[in-house]
């Protein structure tokens, strides 16, 4: 059995995280953590747990804990993870894994020193039509690939994002908070990227909180937009925003992610990941249902006919990660991979800034 300890009580834990571990015989809950004491005494309720404290160095320590879940605000993620590594904890932290790249980098090489599993959690690559995707370019079926695209528009409120509008506790707003995502998606799927142009803006001042409370202003991004050439000679485009009016499609939002290759085109969308588009020349895109063994991976205890298609891929975040545990192999998307992305969010920034293209070095294992 592994057993489970969450820091960060909040909606993220509590919308993707439990469910994945109630699903996994493998796992168990035994211990959450959270600064808000309030909201630590629902979760003791709702998630059925006896251990609850607001020191995750506790969690870190406890024998009766054999891997630990991150989900705090970005500029906690270090701090917990090195005390978790430290003590020989298996990890799986939400994105962006840290501020910039000097923090990833030295997460990942605290966590693969001590030898314990670790994970970021980019979930998106456990859509069904993203994996169906990958293989398609995995196994040649869309030809050489040439350009890759990315959208992610969603329509949310101007009030205020809290901690995640500040740049001391976020480091980046849309860049880091979704663009991320599909940076990995793009490396995972064509390779490394060898160069970027890019720029942000922030058009909303988020002074106001949902209750109509006064705060201080944003600091960072609500809309990212980068252009990149990859090692390979595949070219990508990716944009973002949190501004897009009319782009609620259910709360999901607007997702489209694509691959233009040189025998077809293949489309990824959020808001339908049972379901791929497929085009090739002289025959338009056209919605495919995603093949029954690309519906959930091998194993996973995830029914893929149950729940809303969009929301329950997510619980094979966590399958993955008691997997690798279990398994005792790397975890699928790790560390690394979470610093690879970052290294190309961070040259987005430096780009905009400096009004330039930005070379991305290989990152070492």
């Amino acid at each position: 059995m592994v057993r489970i300890g969450i820091v960060g009580a909040g909606a993220v834990s509590d919308y993707h995280h439990v469910p994945g571990i109630r699903l996994d015989s493998r796992a168990e809950l035994v211990a959450a953590c959270d600064q808000d004491r309030a909201l630590l005494e629902r979760r003791r309720k709702d998630w059925q747990i006896d251990h609850i404290t607001m020191d995750y160095r506790e969690i870190c320590a406890d024998p009766d804990v054999d891997a630990i879940i991150i989900a705090t605000p970005n500029c906690t993620h270090l701090p917990i993870s090195l005390e978790a590594a430290a003590n020989g904890k298996h990890i799986l932290c939400e994105k962006p894994l840290g501020l910039n790249a000097e923090e990833v980098r030295r997460m990942y090489h605290a966590a693969r020193d001590a030898g314990v599993v670790h994970m970021t959690a980019f979930t998106y690559r456990f859509a069904p039509s993203m994996r169906y995707l990958k293989s398609l370019v995995a196994t040649g079926q869309l030809g050489e690939p040439r350009h890759f695209r990315s959208q992610r528009f969603l329509d949310w409120p101007e009030t205020s994002w809290g901690w995640r509008q500040y740049k001391a506790q976020a480091g980046a707003g849309d860049l880091f908070d979704m663009t991320i995502h599909r940076l990995d998606f793009a490396i995972d799927l064509v390779g490394p990227l060898q160069r970027i142009s890019g720029a942000v803006a922030r058009f909303a001042p988020r002074t106001v909180t949902r209750e109509g409370t006064a705060c201080a202003p944003s600091e960072v991004d609500d809309w990212s937009c980068l252009i990149g050439e990859f090692q390979s000679g595949c070219v990508g485009v990716w944009e973002g925003t949190t501004l897009a009016k009319g782009y609620g499609l259910n709360g999901f939002g607007h997702e489209w992610a694509e691959i233009n290759g040189s025998e077809a085109s293949a489309v990824y969308r959020l808001h339908e990941p049972n379901t791929l588009l497929l085009g090739r020349s002289g025959h338009d895109l056209a919605p495919v249902p995603v093949p029954p063994e690309f519906l959930a991976p091998t194993g996973s205890p995830r029914d893929p006919a149950v729940g809303e298609p969009a929301r329950v891929f997510r619980y094979d975040l966590v399958w993955e990660f008691v997997s690798a545990i279990v398994e005792r192999r790397p975890a699928n998307p790790s560390f690394y991979d979470g610093l690879r992305a970052q290294v190309v969010a961070d040259a987005v920034l430096k780009s905009h800034a400096q009004r330039t293209w930005v070379d991305i070095p290989d990152e070492p294992r």
